[in-house]
This record gives structure tokens, C-alpha cells and sequence, in this order.
């Protein structure tokens, strides 16, 4: 399948920003599901929070992502802004430098014990770690969805993001492509954190589209966030390694790191490279050839979309659901039209 179609295809995914209440991804990360999120009754918004609605105070809405130093916040936090700017809301991007899921549930069970917002988005490296402080924000009467990686299984309310499974089966699908019918060797996967369940989504959903292929996955191995060290993990692998034809980054970081080594490595046209996300240096690697594709999530829309849907369920009382904000194959082809993240 080309890659046109394929875009097309998750683009019109993309364009359903109203499905069922759904569960979930570096950079982010992602999997929507079918989860039954607010188990037990049912939900009973805070008192103090509807005296602020009743008011017409503006709404206190926070995004609460699991690394605000990565470059993927930078395109979350701009269309967060923008959708405070038309809403009128109070927003703001929190969240630990550095990925620490303990800091990232303190912070939040201070805002929820102290009354200071109305209303929670959370994007989490460890959907495990964060249910609890869910659970608690929840009960406490404060609306809070999950968005960029989803918590399944929790009491979130709905998640906004992409399709972890389905983008990773996506982006192995279009690489059966680039290498050709038949092809055999070795595919190297990359990921910033392998033991994050976005990452373990999008992987897993790798292994499908792989399935059935003479092609052998090698990973994901562990690259971290830190660039040195990545790209020092990144030459590290590849050294001990033979027959490989491709290498996948699983999100932003990974991908940048591999990329820079079939750079420096010249080899540009001899091992596939294709990954995820649209950072400038990715972009500079796609016009340069070095990566045949990456798979943008569109962090702009997510962090514009999550803070829509809280607003509105506050402001309007719409009904909270899930978001699909998409998937697009960026290729040289269309990269002058793509937005670039960051």
C-alpha cells in the first residue's frame, strides 16, 4: 500500500474528534481502547469547582505532562495556549523535568488537595504509576482525562492522542513497503523508553505489521532522552549487529538518534530509517534522505483538544469523549506542507 493511502487512511481517523470514551505517546506518545473509564457511581462535580462555573470564573485547566524538557512539549504547550486564548480558560504545561513519575503524582495530589484547578489532563511514562492520583482526582470531583498516553483502565474520562497500536502497526506496514516486497534482514527498533505502556503499545503494534515478513526484530532496545547518550546506545547496537536493512524509532528522541548515525555512519540509502514525530532535525533528515518517513501525532491539536474537551464539559456540559487527533506520513514528498513540531 502507498504511502498516500495509507496517510489518508489515518487522517480520516483523525478527522473523528468525537468517538466513545476511550483509553490511550515521547514525545509522546498513545492507545486509544475500550476501556470503561469512572467506574462506581458515577462522577459529582466539586462543589468548589461549580461555584467557579456558576461565577463565571475562568477555569483553571492544567496539563500535566510527563516531561515538559522534551521538544514534544513545545507544539502541546502552543496549541494549549491557543485554546486558552479562545476559551478564555486559565491554562498551564506542569509536570517533571526528567520523566519522574513519583514527582509527577505529588504534583498532583498538591493542586487536587489544595483545591487550585478545575480541571486535569495528564500525560503519563508510567500509566501504572499515575491510576491512583487518577483515581483520587476523581473522587475529589474534578474532571480529568488523560492525553498523548493513555492510562488505561483508570477512572479518566476520556483520552486524547493518537492510536499508539495502530500507528506502530502503521509505520511497520509502510516499511514492508520502502524495502520491497520479499524483503529479509534485520529491523532494529529503537525506543527512549522502552518500559513506558505507550511505547510497549505502539512496539507491540510494530510486531503485528511485521508478522508474516522474512524481516527479524531486533529490540526495542532502551535509548533514554538524553541526545549524547542515545545516540551513544544507538552506535553501541548497531556495532555488535549484521544484515540489518532498517532501523524504526518509536518516538521523537529515538528516532533522531538513529537518524544521526546512518548519518555519520553514510549510511543514508543503505539502511532504512523511519520513525516518529516532525522535530526540526527529523524534518532535516527527511529532506536530506536520511529517514524515508516519520508519522506525525499532531502534539499541536492534542493540547488544543484537551483542554476543549474539559472547557466544555465545564462550561457547556458537554459530554466528555475521546479524541483520535490522527496520524500523518511525513515523506519529502509532502514535507513543505507539514507542520513541524517544535
Amino acid at each position: 500500500m502507498s504511502i498516500s493511502l495509507i496517510a489518508k487512511r489515518l487522517i480520516a481517523t483523525g478527522a473523528l474528534v468525537a468517538s466513545a470514551a476511550l483509553a490511550l505517546s515521547g514525545c509522546g506518545a498513545i492507545t486509544t481502547g475500550d476501556s470503561e473509564p469512572a467506574k462506581g457511581g458515577g462522577f459529582q462535580l466539586a462543589d468548589y469547582i461549580q461555584k467557579r462555573v456558576d461565577e463565571g470564573e475562568p477555569l483553571r485547566i492544567k496539563l500535566s505532562y510527563h516531561d515538559p524538557s522534551l521538544a514534544f512539549a513545545t507544539p502541546i504547550s502552543a496549541g494549549m495556549e491557543r485554546a486558552g486564548e479562545e476559551f478564555g480558560a486559565d491554562v498551564q504545561l506542569i509536570g517533571p523535568t526528567g520523566g519522574d513519575a513519583a514527582r509527577q503524582v505529588s504534583e498532583l495530589q498538591t493542586l487536587i488537595q489544595q483545591q487550585s484547578v478545575d480541571a486535569l489532563a495528564v500525560s503519563s511514562s508510567s500509566s501504572d504509576a499515575l491510576k491512583p492520583v487518577i483515581a483520587q482526582a476523581y473522587d475529589a470531583g474534578i474532571p480529568i482525562i488523560s492525553f498523548n498516553t493513555d492510562n488505561p483502565d483508570s477512572k479518566q474520562m476520556g483520552f486524547v492522542g493518537q492510536d499508539l497500536a495502530g500507528s506502530g502497526e502503521a509505520e511497520a506496514t509502510e516499511l514492508r513497503s520502502v524495502l520491497g516486497e520479499g524483503a529479509t534482514g534485520k529491523v532494529v527498533v529503537f525506543s527512549l523508553d522502552t518500559g513506558a505502556g505507550w511505547s510497549n503499545d505502539r512496539f507491540g503494534g510494530f510486531e503485528k505489521g511485521l508478522e508474516g515478513s522474512g524481516l527479524e526484530i531486533v529490540g526495542p532496545v532502551n535509548v533514554g532522552n538524553e541526545p549524547n547518550a542515545a545516540y551513544n546506545t544507538v552506535e553501541s547496537t548497531m556495532s555488535g549487529q549484521s544484515d540489518v536493512v532498517a532501523i524504526a524509532g518509536l518516538d521523537c528522541c529515538s528516532t533522531t538518534a538513529a537518524a544521526t548515525w546512518v548519518q555519520q555512519t553514510g549510511n543514508t540509502g543503505k539502511i532504512a530509517m523511519v520513525g516518529f514525530d516532525l522535530l526540526p532535525q527529523t524534518a532535516d533528515f527527511v529532506r536530506n534522505g536520511v529517514v524515508s518517513f516519520t508519522i506525525s501525532q499532531n502534539p499541536e491539536e492534542q493540547g488544543y483538544q484537551a483542554v476543549k474537551v474539559l472547557h466544555d464539559f465545564l462550561a457547556e456540559g458537554t459530554e466528555i469523549a475521546g479524541v483520535d487527533t490522527g496520524a500523518q506520513f511525513i515523506t519529502s514528498d509532502n514535507l513543505d506542507e507539514a507542520t513541524v513540531e517544535g
